[in-house]
């Protein structure tokens, strides 16, 4: 990965109740013609220290891929304003905010949006709200029990989808096994798939040595889309 094949651009996105969203787009140096999918990226809880930061890697090496890739800090993490909530609902806002931001600024007419973690439930509980979204990939989405006393309230809207959704999770995921992420998934509507990472952690899989590995396995998808 060459950082010389991309160009990085920072920007303020206003999302509702006056919250201000610090993004930043990554895009190739050389974007061609027409239009392109924007791929916009969801980072972990930011209770637990979640931010954009977590996601550069992987948006770097889209951008490489010929995609623009867009990461941003919900409402309360980095150098966003605002509170960050417990449950994840507010930060919606923020991702149908930037999808929509998108839209109207770079004429993105087709976004894949991608959750890591919590970012995943969040992720999920806009796909349906913005138009121009048109696929769902998840990094480790927490289905187990602990994590769902949070995030339980967001799965329907992800599983109830049409829409094209990729789950991506290790084997070894601590807050929700390949049996509860098979369990879950038989009730999800339209195309619904699943990439097993065997003998892969949670965090393990949030951390660098596995950007490339995702990347990839975001890339495939797309083009099966």
């Amino acid at each position: 990965m060459s950082s010389s094949n991309i160009i990085v651009e920072s920007c303020k996105v206003d999302s509702e109740e006056g919250v201000n969203l610090h993004t930043r787009i990554f895009k190739p140096r050389d974007e061609g013609d027409g239009n392109r999918l924007v791929i916009v990226l969801v980072h972990p809880f930011s209770l637990l220290g979640g931010c954009q930061a977590l996601l550069r890697g992987i948006a770097s090496e889209l951008a490489c891929k010929g995609y623009t890739a867009v990461t941003f800090d919900t409402r309360g993490a980095g150098k966003s304003t605002g509170r960050a909530t417990l449950t994840g609902f507010a930060e919606v806002k923020d991702v149908i905010a930037v999808c929509r931001w998108l839209s109207q600024n770079l004429g993105a007419d087709r976004i894949l949006l991608v959750g890591s973690s919590a970012g995943a439930p969040i992720a999920g509980s806009a796909v349906d709200q913005v138009e121009q979204v048109v696929g769902y990939v998840s990094l480790g989405y927490p289905f187990g029990l602990m994590a769902s006393v949070l995030f339980g309230r967001h799965h329907k809207a992800i599983l109830s989808s049409p829409k094209p959704k990729l789950f991506v999770m290790g084997t070894q995921d601590g807050f929700t096994s390949v049996c509860q992420l098979k369990k879950k998934l038989k009730s999800a509507a339209g195309r619904t798939e699943t990439h097993l990472i065997e003998g892969v952690s949670h965090f393990q899989m949030e951390g660098p040595d596995y950007d490339s590995q995702v990347t990839d396995i975001i890339c495939n998808f797309i083009s099966s889309m």
